[in-house]
């Protein structure tokens, strides 16, 4: 029981997250983020934020900065969305499977050959 009501809020963490970034946060580095997942612990008191960026490290960097120090903001702003008794404490984690998606979709582009189709 404990697991489903951890997958509804992890679900509405991520609904409601997606909604502050893209329409309360105004910091230009966070302009181009993918929200993937969000895990959230059995007591609900942690929640592990998946995010996905293509583009080169200074950016992935300068996107982990601006995460950061939007995190106080972020849990506010959760706070008054959802209805929950505590709001979990928010940890940023870079997600590199689009990146790696691409990178083997770049590779199979490569591969194949104009004349096998």
């Amino acid at each position: 029981m404990e697991h489903k009501r951890a997958d509804r809020v992890a679900d509405l963490i991520l609904k409601a997250l997606a909604e502050v970034l893209l329409r309360r946060v105004n910091d230009p580095r966070l302009a181009d983020i993918t929200l993937t997942a969000v895990d959230v612990s059995p007591d609900l008191r942690q929640a592990k934020v998946f995010y996905s960026l293509l583009g080169d490290e200074e950016k992935k960097a300068a996107a982990t900065v601006g995460l950061e120090s939007a995190r106080g903001f972020v849990k506010r702003e959760l706070g008054k969305r959802l209805h929950l008794r505590r709001i979990p404490e928010i940890t940023f984690y870079f997600d590199a499977s689009l990146e790696h998606g691409s990178h083997i979709d770049r590779l199979l582009t490569e591969l194949k050959e104009p004349g096998l189709e």
